[in-house]
């Protein structure tokens, strides 16, 4: 193992909070002491099937206490799961079927392990303790926390407030969430800034059963590609580990490393720290660089990209993905997604302004109306056959052309007379 000290600065990178700092330390130094490895534990409500960039970051976190040499459990909460983690929540939510929850969970252990190392990892379900407990046991949980307390989540108190309905069921959540840490005797345990409330909850539960507190790591929330909004599938925003290295799609070139390449500069350093295995010396460099503007952003997006891509889908896939992009958007090569291009087929006669270039785009679907059009040409973010427009009044000739929008939009018209 490494000195306490230094396993202390592997472990703050990337953290918002650690409570607290002094009995992590204190647990490192038994640790190496005793050379007793740390329990380390993270739970996952399986309500989505698919995991994205932003669950990494807890991911990593685990993977970094497997490489100091201790134990990480990957706990699925499959029966919290059926409940709803209330938090943030504006609405009681839907309990999930088992079979639901359980399709889930499957999904998650085929995906963790392109993170995690299976031969350190140990996955548990919390219904494996839970559903033992006898109707009195699950009731004498509530003798742990008071209605005050709760309401002092955020969430329970906005809800309260605008008198919207709090389910009983949803004040157990955290409570079961905290009897976890007390089953699995846990001595750390990670989690994101919207889950303080239920992270505290488990050292108060073990200190109460006479218990060691559990220390907290809590790990920020990475936003997604919009820059502003937490990465969320449902947000549309998210960059997927499952989704394919590159792929076109209606003629535009899309997947994971192209997605990275998205990622706006000003979160590059924060990704880079969050899902990024490179060196904390190396990060520093990498920030010093952005900073004195001795490494261009976009340089360092592609290294990114080239360790995630490879990362999720080996070597080869992300040497080829790196090319298809340097092809299409440093080349202008679009030979070899020409053919998934979608088409439309305009008669130039059919009326007066069929072939005019912002109807075009209307009725291609590039823009909603022929103002945007009008307003994108203006603006230089048109090209028709690889050369930059500028006249809105421009109409379209007969035969082929590629007309593109933007940096990624493609459509091949076909003018007919």
């Amino acid at each position: 193992m490494l000195s306490p000290d230094k396993q202390l600065q592997t472990i703050e990178r990337g953290a918002v909070e650690i409570i607290s700092e002094e009995d992590l330390l204190k647990k490192l130094e038994r640790s190496c002491r005793d050379n007793r490895p740390l329990q380390v534990k993270a739970g996952f409500d399986p309500t989505a099937p698919d995991i994205h960039l932003g669950h990494t970051v807890l991911l990593e976190k685990m993977r970094q206490f497997q490489d100091l040499g201790h134990e990480v459990t990957f706990l699925i909460g499959d029966f919290t799961g059926m409940i709803g983690d209330p938090t943030g929540k504006s609405e009681t939510r839907k309990i999930l079927t088992k079979d639901n929850v359980l399709k889930n969970a499957e999904t998650y252990k085929t995906q963790v392990f392109k993170v995690l190392d299976p031969a350190k990892t140990r996955v548990r379900f919390n219904s494996e303790w839970l559903e033992k407990m006898s109707p009195i046991e699950v009731a004498q949980l509530g003798a742990f926390e008071t209605v005050a307390r709760m309401l002092e989540r955020e969430d329970f108190k906005k809800r309260f407030k605008s008198h919207q309905p709090i389910s009983i069921l949803e004040f157990y959540y955290p409570l079961f969430q905290a009897y976890d840490s007390v089953a699995l005797k846990a001595d750390i345990e990670l989690g994101g800034t919207d889950q303080k409330f239920n992270l505290l909850m488990g050292r108060s539960m073990q200190k109460a059963t006479g218990m060691e507190e559990q220390v907290v790591i809590m790990m920020p929330l990475l936003e997604g590609l919009d820059g502003v909004n937490k990465m969320s599938k449902s947000l549309g925003n998210y960059i997927g580990i499952n989704e394919p290295a590159f792929e076109y799609v209606n003629g535009e070139l899309a997947g994971m490393f192209k997605k990275v390449m998205s990622v706006p500069d000003s979160l590059i350093e924060r990704y880079f720290e969050l899902v990024s295995r490179i060196t904390v010396d190396a990060l520093n460099a990498l920030k010093s660089g952005l900073k004195n503007k001795t490494i261009d952003p976009r340089d360092a997006k592609k290294d990114l990209a080239t360790e995630l891509v490879t990362r999720y889908h080996g070597r080869e896939a992300a040497q080829e993905a790196a090319e298809k992009y340097c092809a299409v958007f440093e080349k202008k090569d679009l030979s070899d997604m020409a053919s998934t291009f979608p088409v439309l087929e305009v008669s130039a006669g059919s009326t007066e302004n069929a072939a005019w270039l912002p109807q075009v785009m209307k009725d291609a679907g590039l823009v909603k109306g022929t103002s945007e059009a009008s307003r994108l040409i203006k603006q230089g973010g048109v090209k028709v056959d690889d050369k930059t427009v500028s006249d809105a009044h421009m109409k379209l000739g007969q035969g082929e052309h590629i007309v593109k929008v933007g940096k990624t939009k493609f459509y091949k018209i076909i003018i007919t007379v």
